[in-house]
């Protein structure tokens, strides 16, 4: 199969990902470029950060069309993480592939088991305490800035539970804070001299976008907890190849 074919393939489920279930597709992202694609840790840490800010950005245009976007608040959070995402993106090109690929290993299984739990009842939003928003806001920019990872699956219960956010507007703020971390990875990362895969990264941002139009759609039909379950199986055993592909 040829490769602009797996990258079409590949971001139109990873957006279908993304559209169906908000954050935690684009974890998928990284897996998909290294095993499919045959990039390298660093340069598909890279190219994710790149395809993240492309779907986050579509994807927060329409959340702001809708009014669910706190733009104070979200603003206030993705700030705490400017720093922090920059730093970890320096850093993620000092680190062995092996290293890299086992911590996204544990980040992809930590974002399983997010899907897993998270099908219970909500919590109820708490008074905001800007400690822990400041805190919450750069450890997801680390993240973020690591791992080419977008971080929904951390950023969306961190906006509810430390920021008192309903989930809705928490889903749509959670698009600007990562479409600023991943800016500002990007930029630290510049300089770097990781090959970046135009005639790949292109059509797979592409398909992505419209993937996650018809995300959108499914989730319609298809119950929430329904496609986490599913997607969360399928995320838990990508943990377990790269860790093992770590390992070996």
């Amino acid at each position: 199969m040829s490769t602009l074919i797996l990258a079409l393939a590949a971001g139109a489920v990873i957006g279908l990902a993304l559209g169906a279930l908000g954050g935690g597709g684009s974890v998928l992202a990284v897996p998909a470029l290294i095993y499919l694609l045959g990039f390298t840790p660093a340069a598909a840490t890279t190219a994710s950060l790149i395809i993240v800010t492309a779907t986050s950005a579509t994807a927060l245009h329409t959340h702001a069309t809708s009014g669910n976007v706190r733009w104070k608040t979200g603003a206030l959070f993705a700030a705490a993480g400017i720093l922090p995402a920059m730093a970890a993106a320096m850093l993620a090109a000092r680190v062995p592939e092996p290293v890299l690929t086992a911590a996204f290993a544990a980040v992809a299984a930590l974002a399983a088991w997010r899907m897993f739990s998270s099908s219970g009842p909500g919590r109820q939003p708490r008074p905001v305490r800007p400690a822990r928003a400041a805190g919450a806001g750069a450890g997801l920019g680390a993240v973020t800035g690591f791992l080419g990872v977008g971080g929904g699956f951390l950023a969306v219960p961190a906006l509810v539970s430390v920021l008192g956010l309903r989930m809705r507007a928490a889903v749509g703020t959670s698009l600007l804070v990562i479409t600023v971390n991943s800016l500002a990875a990007l930029a630290a990362r510049a300089g770097s001299h990781t090959p970046l895969h135009w005639a790949v990264i292109a059509p797979f941002a592409g398909a992505a976008i419209l993937g996650a139009w018809d995300g959108k759609r499914l989730a319609a039909k298809v119950s929430g907890p329904a496609l986490q379950r599913i997607f969360a199986t399928v995320l838990m055993a990508v943990a377990a190849l790269m860790l093992a592909d770590a390992l070996h």
